[in-house]
C-alpha cells in the first residue's frame, strides 16, 4: 500500500457506515408505516423490511425499537394465538403513532428533495436539471 493511500473506500469510511446512518434516521418511521393499515408481529415486520433490500435489519435492532415505540405509546400491543406455535405479540399504531407518522410523511418529501438537490449532480431546484426550465422542454 502506498503511503497516504487509504485501504478502504475513497472517503475512508467503513463501507456500511453510510447505510447504517441512513437506516438509523428512517427505520422508526418505516416500521410505523408498515403498521399503518394493520397490526403486525415482529417477524412479519422483519420480513417486510428485508423485502425492501435497503431496510433489511435484524432482530437485535427491530425488537428494541418496538419496545421503545411501545414505551413512547406510539404503538399498542395485543397477544394473539398462532396456528403455528406460541401466541404472538402484535404491534398496532396508536393515535400518537398515526400522528407521528403523518408528521414524518409531511416532512419527508421536502427533506428528500433538499438532499437530492445537494448530492445528485445536475439536480436543480424543483427537480429540474440546472439551466433548464419547464418552458425549455
Amino acid at each position: 500500500m502506498e503511503p497516504g493511500k487509504a485501504s478502504g473506500p475513497a472517503d475512508g469510511q467503513p463501507s456500511g457506515r453510510i447505510e447504517s446512518q441512513l437506516l438509523k434516521g428512517v427505520l422508526e418511521y418505516c416500521v410505523l408505516a408498515l403498521m399503518r393499515e394493520e397490526a403486525k408481529y415482529g417477524v412479519q415486520l422483519l420480513r417486510e423490511l428485508e423485502e425492501t433490500g435497503a431496510l433489511a435489519t435484524g432482530q437485535g435492532t427491530v425488537y428494541p425499537l418496538l419496545a421503545r415505540l411501545r414505551r413512547e405509546e406510539l404503538v399498542v400491543t395485543t397477544w394473539r394465538e398462532s396456528t403455528s406455535g406460541p401466541p404472538r405479540r402484535y404491534y398496532e399504531l396508536s393515535e400518537a403513532g398515526h400522528d407521528a407518522l403523518a408528521r414524518f410523511t409531511a416532512v419527508w418529501p421536502g427533506f428528500r428533495h433538499a438532499v437530492d438537490h445537494l448530492v445528485m449532480p445536475g439536480k436543480g431546484l424543483g427537480g429540474q436539471s440546472e439551466g433548464h426550465h419547464l418552458e425549455d422542454r
